[in-house]
């Protein structure tokens, strides 16, 4: 079988680029603000249509998955650590193969530049890997000057928590929880929220510590699934309407 390249998957994903996507893609991420994703290109491909292309690229060899993160195009370095993130998921994966596509995302995280790469990259893929082995990298992460590594950190608990683990969430949650950048508040309240689905108790006494003094983001997200009453509690120890 021919191995797949960098420059195959380039090729094709430039055949469903579309002007009238651009433009969408260009709002979405907010492109003209300048304040997150410095450096990056679009060329106006629908990421549903980027992660169907990955799909047939999950026996590219790492060597050209970084190839692909190596582009200043985003949707390519998103088709990369797609095809990283359904390797993960893939049942037939050796675990070689997902500690190669593991140490790779993590090795080159200079690449990961924007909140939708992240989440790719650790909705499943680094908490899988990570699962059965100790989490110190996490937690090193937490403390990056990188708001990119701070999000991953809390993000990649998400598989621990599908797996009833909450632990680590909670204590990355601690370290993150007076973070200056929103979309670390925005993760940590997502993963705060989700971990209260698994034990609601833990999630009040973390908010019965830290709602005072944590961002009102942050806050807003944590408590989005609780019920009225307590949300307004909690709001309210915020001094927020």
């Amino acid at each position: 079988m021919p191995k797949l390249t960098s420059t195959q998957f380039i090729t094709q994903l430039k055949t469903f680029q579309s002007d009238d996507e651009l433009k969408k893609i260009q709002r979405y991420f907010k492109t003209d603000e300048g304040q997150y994703g410095a450096g990056d290109k679009f060329i106006g491909v629908r990421m549903g249509t980027v992660f169907d292309l990955a799909k047939k690229f999950l026996d590219m060899p790492v060597k050209e998955i970084e190839k692909l993160l190596e582009s200043p195009i985003h949707e390519v370095r998103a088709g990369a650590v797609s095809i990283m993130d359904k390797i993960s998921r893939n049942k037939k994966t050796t675990p070689d193969r997902l500690k190669e596509v593991y140490e790779l995302y993590m090795h080159r995280h200079d690449r990961i530049n924007n909140w939708d790469l992240v989440d790719l990259g650790c909705l499943h893929m680094t908490g899988h890997y990570l699962f059965d082995k100790p989490r110190n990298v996490l937690y090193k992460l937490a403390k990056s000057k990188n708001l990119w590594e701070r999000r991953t950190a809390i993000v990649s608990t998400t598989y621990f928590i599908r797996k009833k683990e909450i632990d680590d969430t909670f204590k990355l949650a601690e370290i993150l929880v007076h973070d200056k950048e929103d979309l670390v508040h925005k993760g940590t309240g997502w993963m705060l929220r989700f971990a209260g689905d698994v034990n609601r108790q833990r999630l009040l006494e973390f908010l019965d510590q830290y709602a005072a003094t944590m961002p009102r983001t942050l806050l807003r997200y944590s408590i989005e699934k609780l019920d009225k009453k307590q949300r307004e509690h909690y709001m309210k120890l915020k001094g927020a309407k």
